[in-house]
């Protein structure tokens, strides 16, 4: 029968614990990412957090939403805090502001250095916000969110979604609200359908279908806000309609329903605090309203 000899028996040894305290070192790094991760999991599974996030329309900077944010914050108990993002060119993400201790409900503006016009540029603006958003979401472990998007923000929120949002993520987006947003750009007829429209209702089938949707257009003429055509805001119905969960279609009109007056409107005002703030409390009022104006499945 074979025998070790006492040399080889350490020399045994010596690798059988080399190997173990090998084993040992790469487990332990594997073992608190484990733990990191599920407590980072459990953070955003219990987290309380529904933030309000907005995108401006072209031209438009981070400022564009302070008139709006302070209508909102007057006469109302919870006062709302206020974070500024800006991303720019270079992927690099700026912050202003902050989110106040205890505010459930902040709102979140993101903006973009390139803040121009034009489909090309409509979808690097969807990118850049999806590098914002992925931010967001590690830094504040909310779990849902509401979004609001005043014209061109209206396009880059709906090509988001489709390109971009991560369903199996554990964040889920609870209300769109779009406010003037030309689903068309200048068209005034979805007969005439430019490469966007077609593009968007092309990719419609990724959106979340249990998202409620509310598209909201100014009217300072008869079929206008001034800048925007009623036709391609109303375009949007060949997006969303029959494939989300409620989709709503609303016109303002009176003072300040011009397409660049529209985020500092008092009606717009009532209805973001009616829709998106405090959803939970204004479920049923919700519903009610749906039940008049809404095209549901």
């Amino acid at each position: 029968m074979f025998k070790l000899t006492n040399r080889q028996q350490r020399r045994s040894l010596w690798v059988l614990l080399v190997g173990l305290f090998i084993l040992v070192v790469l487990l332990i790094p594997t073992s608190n990412w484990v733990k990191s991760s599920t407590k980072e999991q459990a953070a955003q599974y219990n987290s309380r957090l529904s933030p309000v996030i907005m995108i401006p329309g072209s031209s438009a900077t981070k400022n564009r939403f302070d008139t709006l944010v302070k209508l909102l914050n007057q006469e109302s108990a919870k006062k709302h805090s206020l974070l500024k993002v800006e991303v720019y060119n270079s992927g690099k993400v700026s912050y202003t502001g902050k989110i106040r201790r205890g505010d459930m409900e902040p709102i979140i503006v993101v903006a973009f250095e390139n803040n121009h016009d034009g489909y090309s540029n409509i979808k690097k603006q969807a990118k850049m916000f999806n590098v914002a958003f992925e931010q967001l979401v590690e830094t504040y472990k909310f779990n849902n969110f509401k979004a609001f998007g005043h014209s061109n923000g209206g396009l880059i929120w709906t090509l988001w979604l489709e390109k971009y949002f991560n369903q199996d993520n554990g964040v889920r987006i609870k209300t769109l609200m779009t406010l003037g947003t030309p689903y068309n750009f200048s068209e005034k007829s979805a007969t005439n359908k430019t490469q966007m429209l077609s593009d968007l209702i092309a990719g419609r089938d990724k959106i979340p279908n249990y998202l409620t949707v509310l598209s909201v257009m100014g009217t300072k003429t008869y079929n206008s806000d001034g800048l925007v055509p009623e036709g391609s805001v109303e375009a949007g119905k060949y997006i969303y309609q029959k494939v989300v969960k409620h989709f709503t279609m609303m016109t303002v009109t009176g003072t300040d329903a011009q397409h660049s007056d529209l985020p500092q409107n008092q009606q717009i005002v009532s209805l973001i605090r009616a829709y998106l703030l405090n959803q939970d409390n204004n479920q049923r009022g919700n519903q009610n309203n749906r039940k008049v104006q809404s095209s549901n499945n």
